[in-house]
């Protein structure tokens, strides 16, 4: 009688699923016909044991700039590939504050939602002054 006892069974689905884990995990880089491809793969922002914050955007028309204000990065196009750093790219920092901005509804990667807010929010773009105050 064999009484082993294991920490987990594997077979060969789990051993597939780990795997794609793993590499979603981790930031791989290679090669495909001589071009350097990175895959970069950015985990939630964890602010203390089981506390996530989701990803919220403000998108900057004029620009084409994403800020992600959980992570701190601004996101953007470069060269066709979506780039996240903490400053702006080919703007200073104040000029792309002072000009218009919409916060945007959604909390996953801008590239998904990009080709939607071009349309939506075309480069000069201006808020509607809905507000008007009467004394």
């Amino acid at each position: 009688m064999n009484n082993k006892k294991h920490f987990f069974k594997t077979n060969k689905v789990g051993f597939v699923l780990g795997a794609v884990l793993l590499v979603a995990l981790t930031k791989g880089v290679g090669y495909a016909n001589g071009q350097n491809v990175g895959i970069t793969v950015t985990p939630p922002v964890v602010a203390a044991p089981g506390v996530v914050f989701q990803d919220d955007y403000v998108y900057y028309p004029n620009y084409g700039i994403y800020y992600n204000s959980s992570r701190h990065q601004y996101a953007f196009l470069k060269n066709g590939a979506w780039v996240s750093q903490p400053t702006p790219q080919g703007v200073s920092l104040g000029v792309l504050q002072a000009s218009s901005s919409v916060s945007m509804d959604f909390h996953d990667s801008p590239a998904n939602h990009h080709a939607e807010m071009l349309r939506k929010y075309p480069k000069n773009w201006k808020p509607s002054d809905v507000h008007h105050d009467r004394k």
